[in-house]
């Protein structure tokens, strides 16, 4: 008797066709071989409707789709002797077939790829179960994964997974019969399986959805709150990114905000960076090209996309994988920046996520407007303040009931009142007895809307002291032409006080008493013998560039205080600041009778103080910096020159600009201090200095002697100087005797005993280039500069 199949087998006691009494009936007439080949097939198939009904309960307590793969996985590799195994469900949103467990030691992690491809592709579109007995031999097999994770695949069975509706939903695939070949009856048992495990997966992946969107809309509702109670920015964009992250499931983001002054993106919120603020132009790299394109990027890898810069994973020895760049637009539409969210945990990113980062950057887009308008608001607010606070004159502002709401330093210096005692009351009672004139003006402008001035009005301090002011009230209206308060300024005008006040910044005090003494008269133009002393700082603008704004204006106020200490401690006058240059007079508007003198010393004690204020920028790891110093004494005009609006006491004529020229000199001497020979004949003091050179400043025709002082220099800045200007007197000597052999010896010896000597290295090229090219028959040893 033929024994039945097993499948035949199978479905009769499923279907309780089968009872007992006809399986002992069939064993009493079947022979012992075919009673033996019976019974083998009846435990094979009383195995295959346990692993039924084992779907049926191991699927049926879970909602997750992860614990239902695993199960299910589990179960089919069990029941049909498999290797492996991996449930791939369809995603109707991407027409996408996905993953996201499969055994073997994989990663667990979502695997996504169209419901079309490969073998699984195949099955899911015919909807045919399929066994394929050798997977090398299979066109749709792809061997890549199996050389990527060392895994052979020999053979391969795919079962389609139908709904009730017949369906298609997703693929049950398993991999390497363990004792052979896949079989018919594997197959069979695989889709009754698959159909068996349908209902379960279908809710499962319902309620993954459901899930997702609850919490989706609990991180919205989180956010949203938490964007509405925060107004500043850099806060805010942190909570941004820790949400998109967090939403989309990814490693790590950034929102990248657009510079309409600078023309870039930037960003201070880059998480894994440190919060390290990020610039670029906005047409560059991927953000750049969302930014300026308006559109979405999905990179699914990114090494393998031209668009993508590696050096920055390089850099930081993070690996990325996935990004997704969406636009973030405002309300009008117009694009204000670009959210990146790199390496999402379980694959790349969807077309889902897609939606999701655009609809919540468009929210998010709300709050970035609020908060930079409040950042604005506060800024402007702040500078108002600060400006309101630097101001000299005295300010107060009163609200349209007459209370004092703000008060600037300068009114309280000028009122003698702690801002305590201002603020919050009316003027009539803060401006009582003699200063109730002042009362009487706020109330008369608070009446007619028109401003009040007084001019050299006297004003009693709380201290009882009078200063002499010019006051004004202003009132203040709204936009909309409302009156919303009034103003009241205060000008201390205070005569010589604020004389004293104004020449102590140029000059010593005891000069400033002698010109207020003097009266106006002295101010007037005259012609005058005097010294010019020109500084400037060398490579100031590379050195600018290299400290920075902040720490440029810094290091100049701290050089200048240096600087201007010693033009005053020697009987100097402070004519101006030009940029980092400093223009000082000796002799005016009187003369001591050491002027010359007073200059060069004010030039050696600024030489020593930059050596001690370079000293405590090294030890702070900061750049030094060097200066040139020139000094000429001549006849110059001297007086008030300007405009009838602004005048400075100055000087001018060719004894200044001469002064210019040797400070510019010093770059081409390569040398810190120089004087003209107008300045050396007419010192008193003993000092080191040598002859530089013979010049002809450009605009002139008559050469002047020019000369270096050295008394600054110390033991351990200019060793064996006494022997060192002995052997220059020597080369100099032999330079202007067209000996120019002779003088490159003795300038090199210079520079064996000071390799820093400057002027004696300007020398050897000099001597260098007359032995090459000797100068013409007239020359007398004169240079002429070309140059400013």
């Amino acid at each position: 008797m033929a024994v039945k199949t097993d499948v035949t087998l199978l479905n009769q006691i499923l279907e309780h066709r089968l009872e007992q009494d006809d399986i002992k009936r069939l064993l009493g007439v079947l022979s012992a071989e075919d009673r033996e080949m019976f019974l083998s097939k009846l435990a094979d198939v009383l195995g295959k409707m346990n692993a039924l009904l084992d779907v049926s309960n191991r699927l049926a307590d879970s909602l997750s789709l992860d614990t239902l793969f695993q199960r299910l996985v589990e179960i089919t590799t069990t029941a049909v002797n498999a290797d492996r195994g991996t449930i791939f469900l369809n995603d109707p949103e991407t027409s996408e077939l996905f993953a996201r467990v499969a055994m073997g030691g994989e990663a667990m992690r979502e695997i996504r790829f169209p419901n079309h491809l490969g073998i699984a592709g195949s099955v899911y579109t015919t909807g045919e179960a399929i066994v394929i007995h050798d997977a090398y031999a299979d066109p749709r097999f792809n061997p890549e994964v199996d050389k990527k994770t060392g895994y052979r695949t020999r053979n391969i069975i795919t079962a389609p997974i139908r709904n009730k509706r017949g369906e298609m939903v997703g693929v049950l695939q398993l991999l390497n019969k363990q004792d052979g070949e896949f079989s018919d009856s594997d197959l069979s048992l695989l889709e009754a399986l698959a159909s068996q495990a349908s209902a379960a997966l279908q809710n499962a992946q319902l309620f993954e959805a459901v899930e997702r969107a609850r919490e989706e809309e609990t991180y919205i509702q989180e956010l949203t709150q938490a964007l509405s109670s925060e107004l500043h920015l850099l806060p805010l964009l942190q909570k941004i990114m820790e949400t998109t992250t967090k939403i989309l499931e990814a490693d790590r983001s950034t929102l990248f905000l657009f510079d309409e002054k600078s023309g870039e993106l930037w960003s201070q919120v880059a998480q894994g960076m440190d919060n390290l603020e990020i610039r670029f132009p906005s047409h560059l790299g991927i953000a750049g090209e969302a930014f300026t394109c308006g559109t979405t990027i999905n990179i699914p890898d990114a090494y393998a996309d031209p668009r993508f810069n590696p050096a920055v994973d390089k850099k930081t020895g993070y690996r990325t994988r996935t990004i997704l760049c969406a636009p973030v637009l405002n309300k009008e539409g117009h694009i204000i920046g670009v959210t990146q969210v790199l390496n999402k945990k379980a694959g790349p990113f969807t077309p889902y996520d897609e939606r999701r980062l655009k609809s919540f950057s468009a929210q998010a887009a709300i709050a970035i407007e609020n908060a930079t308008l409040f950042e604005d608001v506060l800024n402007m607010r702040n500078y108002s303040e600060s400006m309101l606070q630097s101001m000299s004159n005295g300010v107060l502002t009163l609200d349209a009931a007459g209370l004092v709401q703000k008060v600037n330093r300068a009114a309280q210096r000028i009122l003698g009142f702690e801002e305590e005692a201002l603020v919050g009351r009316v003027a009539g009672d803060i401006f009582v007895d003699a200063n109730l004139w002042v009362a009487e003006a706020v109330a008369r402008v608070a009446e007619t809307a028109e401003p009040d001035i007084a001019v050299d009005a006297s004003l009693t301090r709380a201290d009882g002291a009078t200063l002499s002011v010019n006051f004004q009230v202003v009132p203040l209206k709204s936009a909309k032409g409302v009156h919303i308060g009034t103003m009241l300024v205060f000008e201390d005008i205070s005569g010589e006080k604020r004389l004293k006040g104004t020449l102590a910044r140029y000059m010593t005090k005891e000069v400033a008493d002698r010109l207020l003494e003097a009266g106006e008269d002295v101010l007037g133009g005259k012609m005058q013998m005097a010294t010019i002393l020109f500084s400037d700082i060398r490579s100031f603008t590379t050195l600018s560039e290299q400290l920075g704004a902040e720490e440029t204006v810094s290091m100049l106020n701290e050089y200048f205080t240096l600087m201007v200490d010693e033009i005053f401690g020697h009987g100097g006058i402070l004519d101006k600041y030009i940029g980092d240059a400093i223009m000082a007079v000796f002799g005016t508007p009187f003369s001591t009778g050491e002027d010359e003198d007073n200059a060069v010393r004010a030039g050696i004690g600024m030489m020593r103080a930059l050596h001690a204020f370079n000293v405590g920028r090294s030890e702070s790891s900061k750049p030094p910096i060097n200066i040139g110093i020139g000094i000429n004494t001549n006849p110059v005009v001297v007086g008030n020159i300007g405009s009838l609006r602004r005048m400075d006491y100055t000087c001018i004529g060719d004894g200044v600009n001469l002064a210019a020229r040797l400070e510019s000199a010093c770059k081409t001497y390569r040398t810190n201090l120089l004087v003209s020979e107008f300045t050396r004949e007419r010192l008193r003091g003993e000092y080191m200095i040598r002859e530089v050179d013979l010049i002809t400043v450009k605009g002139k025709t008559r050469p002047v002697a020019v000369f270096e002082v050295l008394d600054y220099h110390t033991s351990e800045t200019y060793p064996d100087m006494a022997r060192a200007l002995d052997i220059y007197a020597q080369a100099l000597d032999a330079y202007r005797a067209r000996e120019f052999e002779r003088g490159l010896g003795l300038f090199e010896s210079i520079l064996i005993l000071n390799p820093n000597d400057g002027l004696a290295a300007v020398y050897t090229v000099r001597c260098k280039h007359f032995m090459a090219e000797p100068p013409p028959e007239d020359w007398h040893g004169v240079w002429v500069m070309t140059t400013k």
